[in-house]
């Protein structure tokens, strides 16, 4: 059997010609179209609206002269003027020549709020205030306290910060003060009791805080010490020295 092909052709809503042939087997759409406009309303209101370069008219710009001698000119306009007429600023290599940049003298961090409480952590801060930077991180290292871990990470954080963004001197940090805060929120739940009473629990927590500061390193401080063991010492008697007598004996022994 021979297969029964028709072409139709009508125009359609767009104006355009368009052919079908329709066979047995398949149907073959061919459409002729013009060629479209390319034409976008978005690239007209940007080429409209696009920021360009102000052409300067001469007689336009002769008579604000004239204003701004007169003293007739708008706020804005004044405004715009004084700009114009002021020097430029220096470069920023000229300024940093100039400025001498401030050495920071101590270094301030503190933990997040977590889960304890501040009569406990206060124990903690009165451990480590006062010594050496590494002294404290190994007196956190060997602590059985649970709370020790997350200090001796927050002391390691801020040596590093004081270090790298402060350039203080890492050798010569101390904790020169630490004290403890209570969390902005106590959690608060009910605790049952006997006889179909209850009591409300508080969940406390609490963060402690440091300032870090440059001072004597631990080999000055046990320099120190020594020398103060040494002036203490007193001969046996073998020597007569001006010194006062130290844990003088009772002036009578029986």
């Amino acid at each position: 059997m021979q297969s029964i092909t028709r072409q139709v052709r009508f125009v359609s809503h767009l104006g355009t010609p368009v052919q079908f042939r329709i066979a047995s087997s398949r149907i073959q759409w061919q459409c002729q179209r013009r060629a479209a406009s390319y034409y976008n309303p978005l690239q007209w209101i940007q080429e409209k609206f696009a920021p360009k370069a102000r052409q300067v008219d001469p007689v336009e710009e002769k008579k604000r002269g004239e204003q701004e001698k007169q003293g007739q000119q708008s706020v804005f306009e004044a405004a715009v003027s004084h700009e114009k007429g002021k020097k430029p600023k220096a470069t920023s290599t000229e300024s940093a020549s100039t400025v001498v940049k401030k050495k920071a003298t101590q270094h301030k961090y503190s933990t997040a709020n977590f889960k304890i409480s501040h009569r406990k952590l206060n124990m903690i801060g009165r451990q480590i205030s006062g010594k050496p930077i590494d002294h404290a991180i190994v007196q956190m290292q060997f602590s059985e306290k649970r709370a020790t871990s997350r200090i001796k990470s927050m002391l390691a954080t801020a040596k590093l910060h004081a270090t790298a963004y402060k350039n203080m001197d890492p050798s010569k940090l101390i904790v020169s003060e630490a004290w403890v805060t209570k969390g902005p929120k106590q959690l608060k739940r009910l605790e049952p009791r006997g006889r179909g009473k209850f009591g409300i629990r508080v969940h406390p927590d609490s963060r402690m805080h440091v300032i870090l500061r440059e001072g004597k390193t631990f080999e000055q401080l046990k320099k120190e010490q020594r020398e103060r063991r040494l002036r203490r010492i007193v001969s046996a008697g073998l020597v007569r020295e001006d010194v006062p007598l130290r844990n003088p004996a009772r002036t009578w022994q029986w």
